[in-house]
């Protein structure tokens, strides 16, 4: 059982049970047979936040770090008496036939790397399910140098530009006169900023991000990270990517220019944000919710702040709600190299914060509504996000990281219902429910 010393992680959640070890991995067949010595029951989870046996047991020894049951400050993980500890603890609670047969391996990001450069239909499809979507399709079938380019700018993974655009298309859906529909040029322009600024947004997270991106599983296999392509490619791609976001910003008014050109330095800082505090969600929300301000500017020539203001909040309480959820996938490997996050700041507590967010977030959409005098269909709306956020909170499990990416990609849909409700208040705006009688008895008249 020496070997266990040399264990680094357990990160393989899509898989059934692995234990990778330094040097060595541990067959799936043979994972019935490692045991807690206490429960005698096999592992759900193994990593340096502390082993999990399957959820739907407990374990009699009550070891806070084997139950998982003790939050365990980040800073602790980083020290070598705790990881002594631990790992002597692994060793004396856990039991691998002596028979075994162990293969060398490389280590688990090493593995990664490989498997990701390898960009098969399984490795593109983790985060989807197993069959593949249109942009991963598209990503797939092309040439292996724009691929490379495409998987830099996220194409295959399209949620980041919906959760951008969402706050730019309620904006513009709020400055449409009562009774029409939103500016549809605005929306074509919004929607392809979105695409090419996110796109921007993750080439430069990426070109910070390099050196840590290769020690964590899940993002090892990056572009940059796994050498397939070099700085000077993506900061010629970055120049490109910007280059067409100005020539879309350049179609807007000069207020709105100055407005769009104002938040490039929130782009450029957010990176960095993970390296010197626990609230760099934060940081993206004021990012990523810039076209709250951005498209009301666009239609009318400047901002009605007692509007877009209350929205601005929602969408940076909002932010901070699906951004935490997914920052629970990465934060056993964030917190072993240093990044910083809400999921580790908040811990166990989660659930608390979320649930504060989500005030802020149902109560500035309301005064949004409010100022905006809409209509009932928009407060119907607002109250199917709350029971929606209510819901992905309530069933969360932050320590499961395909529940936490399923969480996080749900929101996608609130997203689209707020634009619908919006719509609907503007359209009907003015018009009470004994107004849409009268008219519909016209009608049918």
């Amino acid at each position: 059982m020496s070997f266990f010393h040399q264990i680094v992680r357990y990160a393989t959640p899509r898989s059934d049970l692995i234990l990778r070890c330094r040097k060595y991995i541990i067959p799936q067949n043979i994972c019935g047979s490692a045991l807690c010595t206490c429960s005698r029951l096999p592992f759900h989870g193994l990593s340096y936040c502390g082993l999990r046996i399957h959820p739907s047991a407990s374990c009699s020894s009550h070891h806070d770090y084997h139950t998982g049951t003790k939050s365990i400050p980040p800073s602790a993980l980083l020290l070598s008496d705790f990881q002594r500890t631990l790992r002597k603890s692994i060793a004396s609670k856990s039991t691998i036939p002596s028979n075994t047969k162990l293969s060398k391996v490389k280590t688990s990001a090493e593995s990664a790397k490989k498997e990701k450069n390898s960009s098969s239909l399984g490795d593109l499809s983790l985060d989807y399910g197993s069959k593949p979507t249109l942009p991963q399709r598209i990503v797939l079938r092309s040439p292996k140098l724009l691929r490379a380019y495409l998987q830099l700018m996220r194409f295959d993974r399209p949620i980041g530009s919906w959760l951008l655009f969402w706050p730019c298309g309620w904006s513009i859906a709020l400055a449409a006169p009562p009774g029409c529909l939103p500016d549809i040029k605005m929306l074509a322009l919004f929607s392809l900023g979105a695409v090419v600024m996110r796109g921007a947004g993750c080439t430069i997270n990426d070109m910070w991000d390099k050196d840590y991106d290769g020690k964590v599983e899940r993002t090892a296999g990056r572009p940059l990270a796994s050498g397939a392509l070099s700085m000077f490619d993506a900061l010629v791609f970055l120049g490109t990517q910007l280059g067409l976001g100005c020539l879309i910003l350049l179609q807007l008014n000069l207020y709105s220019v100055l407005l769009g050109a104002s938040s490039l330095g929130l782009i450029v800082l957010y990176p960095f944000m993970k390296r010197i505090t626990y609230w760099p969600q934060l940081m993206l929300g004021f990012t990523f919710n810039w076209g709250a301000l951005l498209g009301w500017s666009a239609v009318h020539g400047s901002c009605d702040w007692s509007i877009c203001l209350p929205l601005y909040a929602a969408g940076v309480s909002w932010t901070l709600i699906y951004d935490t959820i997914y920052a629970h996938q990465d934060k056993y490997d964030d917190a072993i190299i240093g990044i910083k996050s809400t999921a580790l700041k908040f811990g166990e507590k989660t659930w608390k914060w979320l649930s504060g967010f989500s005030i802020i977030m149902i109560s500035s959409l309301l005064l949004t509504g409010y100022s905006a005098q809409l209509s009932w269909p928009y407060y119907l709306t607002v109250f199917g996000t709350a029971a929606h956020i209510g819901n992905q909170i309530r069933t969360l499990d932050v320590n499961n990281p395909g529940d936490c990416g399923d969480k996080f990609r749900a929101n996608r849909h609130i997203g689209l219902l707020l634009f619908l409700g919006i719509i609907g208040g503007t359209v009907l705006k003015n018009t009470n429910v004994t107004d849409l009688f009268k008219m519909s008895i016209s009608a049918t008249s």
